[in-house]
């Protein structure tokens, strides 16, 4: 007998059940989020920070939807940003992770709430807001969507170019 199973003799019927119940419950599934969750309700622009500086900034911004198409709830979704000016390979700036769908999940066919992920980085002038996307100097810029779920790793979930619209939300 090997010893793990001589300590698990020696457990009360009620541990042992327990010890049982809780590693069951340590295992998460694998879950392919491209073809688990759909990206819907794309809107892209810049939102207007306000003065900076004197200056008036604009960051680019991206609100998406997640869809359930799993035939399982899904839950406990994060999802990032990574901002690239069109052209350069370099990071123009990202933003923070965010909850994509919580703990308590989404079920199948589901459509979750807005989810706004805004740049940590983005183009001031002392020019109106709307001027600033004709200045010669302007670069569009894409964002790049990435999506994690438990231990997995981040997974790239779509690629979109920012819209040259204002955004007030």
């Amino acid at each position: 007998m090997t010893p793990m199973a001589r300590s698990l003799r020696r457990l009360p019927p009620l541990a042992l059940l327990m010890a049982i119940v809780a590693q069951s419950g340590c295992t998460t599934r694998i879950i392919d989020l491209p073809k688990a969750l759909e990206i819907t309700a794309v809107e892209t622009g810049y939102f207007d920070v306000g003065i900076v500086d004197g200056k008036n900034k604009i960051v680019p911004t991206i609100s998406i939807r997640l869809k359930n198409r799993d035939r399982l709830p899904v839950a406990s979704v994060q999802i990032i940003a990574r901002f690239n000016q069109i052209g350069d390979t370099q990071e123009l700036g990202s933003a923070p992770y965010v909850r994509g769908i919580g703990p308590e999940g989404l079920a199948p066919g589901q459509t979750g709430a807005p989810i706004v992920l805004k740049c940590d980085v983005g183009y001031t002038s002392e020019a109106p807001r709307a001027q600033m996307f004709t200045h010669s100097i302007f670069k569009d810029v894409r964002v790049t969507l990435f999506a994690k779920y438990a231990a997995q790793p981040w997974t790239p979930m779509g690629e979109y170019t920012i819209a040259r619209q204002l955004l007030t939300r």
